[in-house]
């Protein structure tokens, strides 16, 4: 008797373990190339495991863990008072646990000879206080300005640390992704964006530098973010609905592992564990 209990333990872990699917949504920042490639890496070790990863914008991945329709929710931002209520009003505790680092890099066309924007030249870009390359030291034409869209983290971020919070230029052009506003900046002259550390290398664009208060341009990287002394760094953030368990937690403890943090590095994140 006790040898078919015994069997029909192990037969009832096997049939627990087999085809688990973990669902992950929100912030194209992680979810596009950081996550995926994360995924592919921890089903070595767990090929059972099924992912379904939607990278829609930090938004979604908050509105997923409070509807509880996800087990991790991707964002580039901190959730907002209002989001954290609206999940304690459903039973639901947003806990973030930061995966990584990233740096906001703006973004010109390989062409354009502007190397160096102040801050206050940025916030006046973004803003359309100045709509011309003449008034920042470029060749003449009107800015195309390309931003992330409205449920994005990065989108939020940006007006927090280079708008101090004013709205965007009305002629701004919003984007799905840091891959889109790349491509349309790499064949765009006169094109102007932001993206995360992991897309600076697109073919067609430039990293300008950025000018703070103490006159040195400052380029975004893995030196820079972790001194702090870039200017637009932020943390990204897995949520969860409370402490994380079982294959959620397991998915969570590789991000945080040696493995997971060297793969942030890989992708072009700065890491939020030293190993």
């Amino acid at each position: 008797m006790k040898k078919l209990l015994s069997i029909l333990a192990a037969l009832l872990c096997v049939s627990a373990a087999y085809g688990q699917k973990l669902v992950i949504k929100g912030s194209d920042t992680l979810g596009a190339k950081l996550v995926p490639q994360a995924a592919e890496a921890f089903k070595t070790t767990h090929p059972d495991v099924a992912f379904e990863i939607a990278a829609e914008g930090s938004t979604t991945g908050i509105a997923a863990i409070t509807d509880s329709t996800a087990q991790i929710g991707m964002s580039s931002r901190r959730a907002k008072p209002v989001e954290i209520s609206a999940a304690l009003a459903k039973g639901v505790t947003m806990k973030p646990t930061i995966v990584a680092y990233d740096g906001m890099a703006v973004i010109v066309n390989e062409a354009n000879p502007v190397t160096e924007l102040t801050l206050r030249q940025v916030e006046q870009i973004f803003t359309g206080d100045v709509t011309d390359w003449t008034a920042v030291g470029g060749n003449p034409g009107k800015f195309s300005i390309y931003t992330r869209n409205t449920s994005s983290g990065t989108y939020s971020d940006w007006k927090e640390l280079a708008m101090k919070k004013r709205d965007y230029a009305s002629s701004s052009q919003k984007m799905a992704g840091n891959e889109q506003i790349a491509a349309e900046v790499a064949k765009n002259p006169n094109g102007i964006g932001y993206v995360g550390l992991a897309y600076t290398h697109a073919p067609g664009i430039r990293v300008v530098g950025i000018v703070g208060k103490d006159k040195i341009a400052v380029l975004p990287s893995n030196q820079t973010v972790q001194a702090k002394t870039y200017p637009y760094a932020r943390p990204t953030f897995f949520y969860t609905n409370g402490e994380p368990s079982g294959l959620t937690a397991e998915f969570v403890d590789f991000m945080l592992g040696a493995e997971g943090q060297a793969l942030v590095q890989k992708v072009g994140f700065v890491p939020a564990v030293q190993h």
